[in-house]
């Protein structure tokens, strides 16, 4: 008889969530393993009190586990203990040594696997936030999205009416500025002065002045710190345009995504015009080039494939394929 050992998180306590990482890790301990269904003896869940939703039993029997004993407790409460945990013990009628499985959050219960940073890079349009944000919930993880941060200096700037050329007034300012990130229902916030500015910093002259202000030098080292700072401490998606390569340069994984200029720019043409901007697509294009220009010839890290990053052209691509590449390439090194 062997055991395999494994565990997953969900980000908040519902019945299809639950379900999802249910069958997520059955299939991962299957297929890792070389398995076959009727190869199970048995399965054992344990779930953290703070689930309620669903039984991980009843998930694994609609999973296609059904011909095995299936069993679920709950466990007592640990002070400090990771939350939002489903553990799992696979008895299998066979001897070998067995792959424990642990997906999402619960990386973070093997030391080996302590934190994960996962690096996104590429330029405007090109879909790396909505990926992160994505990635960022499949894993459990945080997802912190490096461009708001800079969006967030440059809304401050502009409102401040200093002049975009002067970095050592814009330096002066952003060091008395508070800038905070939170996440809320999984979901980034970015605040100024104990202000939420999430949907201000994503307005066109906004993300102008960013790449702009993301230029300097000193400008660039300030805001580094504070995100190798959060990396340093959890596991993270963090997307930009020089994470790979400047940012986390010893990120676990490192992808670039691009895209056609006029895809690009069609893709933020409507997401601007869904949010009731009024907006032009000819000068979205021009901005958008005149900003990849800028961002590929600044001094400092200037936006670059790392040596070492994955790139992938998301301009056929929907959003759910290239998350499936770039989970494919995760789940088979972790």
């Amino acid at each position: 008889m062997t055991v395999i050992r494994g565990a997953t998180t969900i980000p908040f306590d519902d019945q299809e969530e639950i379900k999802k990482a249910v069958k997520e890790l059955l299939e991962q301990i299957e297929s890792r393993n070389d398995l076959k269904r009727d190869e199970f003896v048995s399965i054992v869940f344990s779930l953290t009190n703070d689930i309620h939703s669903y039984y991980p039993a009843k998930a694994a029997r609609e999973a296609g586990f059904e011909s095995c004993a299936l069993f679920s407790a709950q466990e007592p409460d640990i002070e400090g203990g990771l939350a939002l945990c489903i553990r799992v013990m696979v008895f299998v009628e066979a001897n070998f040594t067995p792959i424990h499985v642990y997906l999402r959050g619960a990386r973070v219960l093997r030391k080996d696997l302590a934190r994960m940073n996962i690096a996104i890079d590429g330029p405007s349009g090109s879909g790396k936030s909505t990926v992160a944000e994505e990635l960022a919930k499949e894993f459990g993880i945080i997802h912190l999205d490096t461009g708001a941060m800079y969006r967030a200096c440059a809304l401050k700037v502009l409102e401040s009416g200093i002049d975009l050329e002067n970095e050592t007034k814009i330096y002066d300012l952003l060091l008395k500025v508070k800038l905070d990130v939170d996440y809320l229902g999984g979901v980034q916030h970015t605040y100024l002065d104990g202000v939420d500015v999430s949907e201000a910093i994503r307005r066109p002259p906004v993300s102008m002045a960013a790449s702009k202000v993301s230029q300097y030098r000193s400008i660039r080292y300030h805001l580094t710190e504070k995100q190798r700072e959060i990396a340093g401490k959890k596991s993270c998606v963090m997307d930009g345009r020089d994470v790979g390569t400047f940012v986390l340069p010893d990120a676990n994984f490192k992808f670039f995504l691009t895209a056609k200029p006029e895809v690009r720019a069609r893709r933020r043409f409507e997401e601007l015009k869904a949010k009731g901007y009024d907006v032009d697509y000819d000068k979205i294009l021009e901005e958008l080039i005149k900003r990849d220009e800028q961002d590929s010839t600044r001094a400092v890290a200037p936006l670059k494939k790392a040596d070492d990053a994955v790139e992938i052209d998301t301009s056929d691509l929907k959003i759910e394929e290239v998350l499936e590449k770039i989970k494919k390439i995760i789940r088979e090194k972790i």
